[in-house]
């Protein structure tokens, strides 16, 4: 499998996947600590995260997936969501939480 098809799976087969600098566990930059923060305060247990800094072509790979320049990138039941900016407006108005509702 190429880089596409390897990220295109891994957003179809989990229903929360974070794409970030680190891990959940210690995050490596801080819009990718905020993107965690973000979807704990949103109740969410499971997050598949994938760590850009371990594989280069995944790092540029999902920028051309999602055709979005930064990371991290939120993917909620394959559908790009958008970054850690995106992400924190969505959450102060609500569109957040319903998105992730029932997950």
């Amino acid at each position: 499998m190429d880089t596409q098809d390897i990220i295109k799976q891994t957003v179809t087969e989990n229903p929360v996947v974070l794409f970030m600098k680190g891990s959940a566990q210690f995050p490596q930059c801080g819009f990718s600590s905020r993107a965690v923060q973000i979807l704990k305060a949103c109740g969410v247990e499971t997050i598949k995260t994938v760590d850009v800094l371990q594989d280069a072509e995944i790092r540029q790979g999902i920028k051309e997936f999602s055709n979005w320049p930064t990371i991290p990138q939120l993917y909620v039941k394959g559908e790009f969501i958008g970054g850690s900016d995106i992400m924190y407006e969505m959450y102060q108005s609500g569109e957040l939480q319903e998105v992730l509702q029932g997950l």
